[in-house]
């Protein structure tokens, strides 16, 4: 399990483009935290609720309903998961 409190918010990101390269074949290199996960990376909304459900896997947290719902690029799912750990804290 991954303990989203003790990685820095670039470890945050560098985990989260390495998991998204992963599950959706994507190069690593070409993703950015600007990088629109349906217009740039063809995510759609069954693969949303995939990387939701591995996010939860690997955390052991949940992405609230309200906030997976205007996740739109990498940088906000950083994001969120940033927030998950400010609000344990």
């Amino acid at each position: 399990m991954i303990d989203l409190n003790e990685m820095s918010r670039v470890q945050l990101q560098t985990w989260v483009v390495e998991l998204l390269a992963e599950m959706f074949e994507l190069d690593q290199a070409s993703l950015t935290a600007e990088s629109n996960l349906y217009a740039d990376l063809d995510i759609d909304s069954i693969d949303a609720v995939d990387l939701a459900v591995k996010l939860k896997q690997l955390t052991g947290k949940r992405l609230a309903p309200e906030v997976f719902k205007n996740i739109r690029t990498i940088g906000d799912v950083v994001d969120a998961l940033a927030g998950m750990t400010e609000q344990a804290a």
